[in-house]
């Protein structure tokens, strides 16, 4: 599927079922100080800043002292470690962004992390800015990165359906790169399938399957599938979809429980009916109490704040 030529009334591809009663999922996540501290003063003067380094086009004659304002301009940061591409990026300056990214191909400079390890491709991604995500893939960032919570930037596109970022991620993504993102748990042990499915994009579920993410890995907390979450979350049609792609019914979490296992105690029989057929006989009764107090116990850790030594996460 040619995900650019989707449209963009199609990214809440959900099931309306799944999230009636639900608030609706905030879109906003904490950028930094910029958007809460920066005053329009202060912006204005890293705008003026950024004019004096006369980053606009220069005549050959002026490169090379371009070049070397441009070696201090770089290591210019705010409070929070914020460079002047993160800025730009947070306050949607598309002219001043295309310039920075022009200016710093190919280097480092491009995944410099703020003090909430975000790269401009994470901000790119929160701020919906889909070109400009283009713009940093092809000018040679990297897209494995983790902020402080181990999420990628295709976390983030796949927490909050953004189809267009998801699209532009995937399509301008290397293949190793691709392969790397899809299947990193950031530290809530969730992989990107894992965060599309609890919100029920289905059409994100559907691309990720086909791109080649494995639909059976399972959450690192609590073992649970995509499958799994599609039945705790009572949503049949991602159900229906995560069968047809191939997830295995016969999966057991941590505390021993197949998908069917699920669906004792649960309103939607059509869930059950779906499950019942594929499910090994052996595995339809539900685990003794043993098991059941494992699980219990897991499901309570997992809404538990977890700690991980965050110096090293997916090679970085």
């Amino acid at each position: 599927m040619d995900l650019h030529r989707t449209s963009i009334l199609n990214q809440m591809d959900y099931s309306r079922d799944s999230k009636e009663g639900k608030p609706p999922t905030s879109t906003e996540e904490r950028l930094d100080s910029g958007l809460d501290s920066l005053k329009e003063e202060e912006y204005q003067a890293v705008a003026a800043e950024i004019r004096r380094l006369q980053l606009e086009c220069e005549p050959p004659q002026h490169k090379q002292d371009v070049t070397g304002e441009l070696q201090e301009w770089k290591t210019q940061l705010t409070e929070d470690g914020d460079t002047l591409l993160h800025l730009a990026i947070i306050h949607e300056a598309k002219d001043y962004i295309k310039q920075i990214i022009d200016l710093s191909k190919s280097t480092d400079f491009l995944n410099t992390q703020n003090d909430q390890r975000q790269t401009p491709l994470h901000l790119a991604v929160i701020t919906g800015q889909a070109e400009v995500c283009q713009q940093l893939l092809l000018s040679g960032c990297d897209p494995t990165l983790v902020d402080d919570s181990g999420d990628t930037p295709l976390h983030i596109a796949c927490r909050h359906g953004n189809l267009l970022c998801f699209s532009v991620l995937t399509n301008n993504c290397r293949p190793e790169h691709l392969h790397t993102v899809m299947a990193a748990c950031n530290y809530h042990g969730q992989s990107c399938l894992h965060l599309a499915s609890v919100q029920g994009f289905l059409l994100l579920v559907e691309n990720m399957v086909d791109l080649g993410a494995d639909i059976n890995a399972k959450e690192q907390r609590n073992g649970r599938s995509a499958l799994h979450l599609a039945v705790d979350l009572q949503n049949l049609p991602l159900v229906q979809l995560l069968l047809k792609k191939g997830g295995d019914p016969n999966l057991l979490t941590s505390g021993g429980h197949t998908p069917f296992h699920l669906t004792y105690g649960r309103h939607n029989d059509e869930i059950r009916k779906e499950l019942y057929s594929l499910t090994n006989p052996e595995l339809r009764e539900l685990p003794d109490s043993e098991s059941d107090d494992s699980e219990e116990e897991v499901d309570e850790e997992s809404d538990e704040e977890v700690g991980y030594d965050d110096i090293q996460w997916n090679g970085h």
